[in-house]
């Protein structure tokens, strides 16, 4: 049973106040960091803004406490964007919440019949080519936000949303693409000085100042979708045999892609702290946190690894960070969601890109 003991417990035994206090820093710190990427991921699923913040909260609190990572952070990621977004279209948000709920189921088995260890059979060129894949994913489908494009249609490939971005730009916006390279630059010049507090946020903090004093013609938000202050509320989804037959390969791909993904990013922890992670534990941890994701009106959820590392950097040692990052969500949610409405959409796109580029 040690192979199945969650990192949390190990933890907990010499924990302390000054542990604790790391953690909390760290933990505040990477949900200021996941609140504009959480947004921005769930926009480019295909699915309501909240949706993002539901999956960091839910998927992100369960992972730390039951994952074999001390310092793992798991919500939702750019991984699964275009996935996601597929099967909302085919399938709807009921297709959606099935196929991640057996990925869940499927990522318990894995770490059960311990497979986690498999990840080191995986040759580099795969990982550095589905990461390149993922890349090149991220940045077409956000092209129509950024130059605030005017679609006709409503393309869910990759290569049709090229197409359409092409036919269509005669439509495209001055003030958004100044807004979206605004949100660029303080991106890459931000750290450079204050590395402390998170580039993205100040980027959605400025571009949204703009957008509303200027009263610039861009996109919001709050223009396109409706912004949801409710907590995660408990659904089950409608499931039979055509919506588990239909979504059934989808839910291998978002279970290989979470356990691949998730275990990459604890092995690039375990060589920032020096420490060794549960891989077992960590799938049986990932399946959980996905189940509980989709039960609660959120969408797949992985390990991820900028936030994981930003969670190192800024002092946090233990599983309890990623606890306190997802209650700091809750208070997001509750309190400072309908501030949403006002980021632009070129912001939502450079806060996609730049991690990418």
């Amino acid at each position: 049973m040690y192979l199945f003991r969650p990192q949390l417990l190990e933890s907990l035994a010499d924990y302390s106040r000054a542990k604790f206090m790391k953690d909390l820093v760290a933990g505040v710190i990477v949900a200021i960091i996941a609140l504009p990427l959480s947004i921005a991921l769930a926009l480019a699923s295909g699915v309501s803004p909240e949706q993002g913040l539901y999956t960091a909260i839910v998927a992100g609190f369960l992972i730390s406490a039951l994952g074999g990572s001390k310092v793992q952070i798991a919500g939702p990621t750019a991984a699964f964007a275009s996935i996601v977004a597929g099967i909302v279209a085919r399938n709807g948000m009921d297709g959606l919440a099935v196929a991640t709920v057996l990925a869940g189921i499927l990522l318990i088995l894995m770490g059960v019949l311990r497979m986690g260890s498999m990840i080191k059979f995986i040759p580099y060129t795969i990982t550095t080519g589905f990461t390149a894949g993922i890349a090149v994913t991220i940045v077409v489908g956000q092209l129509k936000d950024f130059f605030g494009v005017t679609f006709q249609n409503s393309p869910v490939e990759t290569v049709e949303k090229l197409e359409e971005f092409f036919a269509c730009f005669s439509t495209w916006s001055v003030s958004a693409v100044a807004v979206g390279c605004v949100a660029l630059v303080i991106q890459i010049i931000w750290p450079r000085f204050f590395a402390k507090i998170p580039a993205s946020l100040v980027a959605v903090i400025v571009t949204a100042a703009m957008v509303k004093l200027l009263h610039l013609p861009v996109n919001t938000i709050g223009d396109l979708y409706t912004i949801s202050t409710d907590l995660p509320q408990f659904t089950l989804p409608t499931v039979n045999y055509d919506i588990v037959a239909a979504v059934l390969p989808d839910a291998f791909t978002i279970a290989i892609l979470a356990a691949i993904e998730s275990l990459l990013s604890c092995v690039v922890a375990d060589e920032m702290t020096g420490s060794h992670h549960n891989s077992n534990m960590e799938l049986v941890a990932q399946g959980v946190g996905n189940t509980a994701s989709a039960l609660f009106g959120g969408i797949p959820a992985t390990g991820a690894i900028a936030r994981t590392a930003a969670n190192i950097k800024n002092g946090g040692v233990s599983p309890v960070a990623g606890m306190v990052h997802a209650g700091v969500l809750v208070l997001v949610l509750v309190l400072l969601m309908p501030y949403a409405a006002l980021i632009p959409m070129p912001c939502i796109a450079s806060c996609l890109w730049w991690p990418t580029i």
